[in-house]
């Protein structure tokens, strides 16, 4: 098994971890479990492969401070991070910090396993300049005013029930925008979208 096939889990809940390291190494990846960022960090090589899988929500260092650490030292490895149902500011707030992708639990584990897969394979392409971001301008160009609206409030990790809000539609309205707007931007999940528009906005 290459180091590039290397998953390393982190996860402070060892029932979670037992079940990654179990799935992940049917599906032919070697695994590396840790209880914490601070074990991870405290035995991390100078030059890492592969990727890591970790839980936004950990005692001590969290995912949002562990994704900062690692680019603080120079680490590039892609991140992905796992996130609760009502965690969807934290997990924008982590695709900023440079996760590469992002799934809320309880996720599909086919999701998970082509989530690692694509982070490994464009790896080496993530800070090149974005091949796709006129065609994401495109896409965004079709969107309607109400449309844009919504997308700013995905982006900014804002509920249905508080973009609702705060547009005076109602959560309904919202969920109807929103799926208009995964369509019309080719977005197959809500960490996809929000990606897509952090490329734009990352590159003016």
């Amino acid at each position: 098994m290459a180091d590039s096939d290397l998953v390393h889990v982190v996860d402070d809940d060892v029932d979670v971890r037992k079940s990654l390291g179990f799935l992940l190494a049917t599906a032919d990846f070697a695994v590396r479990l840790y209880e914490s960022a601070t074990a991870f960090l405290s035995t991390a090589p100078t030059s890492l492969d592969g990727c890591i899988v970790t839980d936004v929500r950990m005692p001590g260092i969290d995912g949002i401070e562990f994704l900062r650490q690692l680019r603080t030292s120079g680490h590039t490895i892609p991140v992905i991070v796992m996130t609760g149902h009502a965690d969807v500011a934290l997990a924008v707030q982590a695709m900023k910090e440079g996760a590469s992708d992002f799934i809320e639990k309880p996720f599909d584990d086919e999701m998970l396993i082509e989530a690692i897969r694509s982070a490994l394979a464009n790896r080496n392409q993530a800070n090149a300049a974005h091949p796709q971001s006129a065609d994401i301008r495109g896409r965004l160009s079709t969107l309607s005013e109400r449309e844009r609206q919504v997308l700013d409030g995905l982006v900014s990790g804002l509920p249905n029930k508080t973009i609702a809000y705060d547009l005076g539609i109602s959560p309904r309205t919202v969920e109807i925008h929103r799926a208009n707007v995964m369509s019309k931007m080719g977005a197959g999940s809500l960490s996809h979208l929000v990606r897509m528009a952090l490329i734009v906005e990352s590159r003016p």
